[in-house]
């Protein structure tokens, strides 16, 4: 019983050390392979230049992977993406590399554009890159393993001003006695804002803030000089900007951030309130038109006042904001039933008001007028009358 045993044990260790000798064998017989490709990039970081977006400001270069036999095709690949995507197929720029090229470049306008659209990199924010290269065997009589380089690169994007604001202020020389001040949205259009105030000689500043960081509104020319009561064409840049204000008086500023305009009216381009005239008791009465009276069904056949509120941005355009008002109803420029008035014809008749609508006003104190209505649906509590433009609108917020 001792010598079946022993000669177990003894076959036992020969069997291990013939395993282990036989995988060591195996090993062996796969020669080490010697790499030789080697990628660097021009630099470990960069500024993306917003002067010169074609210009290269990024190479990648690689010596050749190892010697092959003739029977072997090298093919190198070459990817770009940011780091965490992994070089996936919907993020990487892959590209197959011709013979004999070894180097890859990359222009700020590439990089810029791959970042915000295909990357989805936030905007000013910075991000590393991720270059790799791969070179493949093909034919042959053996495997080859591929060679395969990585290196990553921190980039500084170009900063983009966004063209939006929080809030937007008027500041500079040509405000006396406070910083700036800030412009209110106006009622009509929450994408405008407007103000009026006194200016002196000096210089006019619209900063805006977005997000925390303050830009300034620059007219696209970069031209200092007034377009008085012109729409100018705007952008947003980070350095300040102003115009020149060369007389004093009450100026109005309006920004329409929709349209990409801004409007200085001095005060030799003032606007002004509408003017009417219109008989009462027989004697001729000239009004300016700063307030308006609602009248009709809604108001009980009674005239209204209140709720009605000039625009910052035109003296001649009044919202409604208030109570919801319903059927034939028309506004006057007193309390009076020979007032002058805004109304949807000049026929004595009804024009019934799809809310979003945009209708043609009428105005006058004939009985024509007088006796002509909108017919408000259900629900309207918030009207634009236009008397410059002759213009109505009425919807429900």
């Amino acid at each position: 019983m001792k010598r079946i045993n022993y000669l177990y044990k003894t076959l036992l260790f020969l069997s291990f050390v013939l395993c282990i000798t036989a995988c060591k064998k195996g090993v062996n017989d796969i020669p080490k392979v010697q790499e030789k490709m080697e990628l660097k990039a021009s630099a470990p970081a960069i500024i993306l230049d917003e002067n010169n977006l074609s210009g290269n400001i990024i190479t990648f270069n690689w010596a050749p992977a190892r010697p092959q036999s003739d029977d072997h095709m090298a093919t190198y690949t070459t990817r770009l993406d940011v780091v965490g995507n992994n070089f996936g197929s919907s993020t990487a720029i892959m590209a197959y590399e011709d013979d004999g090229v070894f180097s890859k470049s990359f222009t700020s306008e590439q990089l810029q554009n791959w970042a915000n659209q295909k990357w989805g990199i936030a905007v000013n924010k910075p991000f590393v890159l991720e270059f790799r290269v791969v070179c493949d065997w093909e034919g042959g009589a053996t495997f080859e393993a591929p060679e395969v380089r990585t290196i990553r690169v921190n980039v500084t994007p170009i900063k983009t001003v966004v063209f939006d604001a929080d809030k937007v202020f008027l500041g500079g020389s040509a405000i006396t006695g406070i910083n700036r001040i800030e412009m209110p949205k106006t009622l009509e259009n929450p994408n405008q804002y407007a103000y009026v105030l006194n200016l002196q000689p000096g210089e006019l500043q619209i900063p805006t803030e977005y997000s925390g960081t303050t830009n300034y509104i620059v007219s696209t020319d970069a031209s200092t000089t007034l377009n008085d009561g012109t729409a100018t064409p705007i952008r947003i840049r980070e350095n300040a900007f102003a115009w020149k204000i060369e007389t004093a008086g009450e100026y109005r500023v309006v920004v329409n951030m929709q349209k990409a305009t801004a409007t200085i009216y001095s005060p030799a381009k003032a606007l002004k309130p509408a003017s009417v005239e219109w008989t009462l008791n027989s004697v001729l009465t000239t009004t300016e038109v700063n307030a308006l009276w609602t009248y009709g069904e809604p108001t009980a056949w009674a005239w209204r006042a209140g709720s009605w509120t000039q625009s910052l941005a035109d003296p001649q355009i009044f919202v409604y904001s208030g109570a919801a008002l319903t059927g034939r109803t028309k506004f006057g420029v007193a309390a009076h039933n020979n007032t002058y008035v805004y109304t949807g014809n000049n026929t004595s008749g009804n024009t019934a008001v799809t809310l979003g609508a945009s209708y043609p006003v009428f105005s006058g104190f004939s009985a024509n007028e007088r006796n002509a209505y909108f017919s408000l649906p259900s629900g309207t509590n918030f009207m634009v009358l236009d008397i410059r433009n002759k213009t109505f609108v009425a919807t429900k917020r």
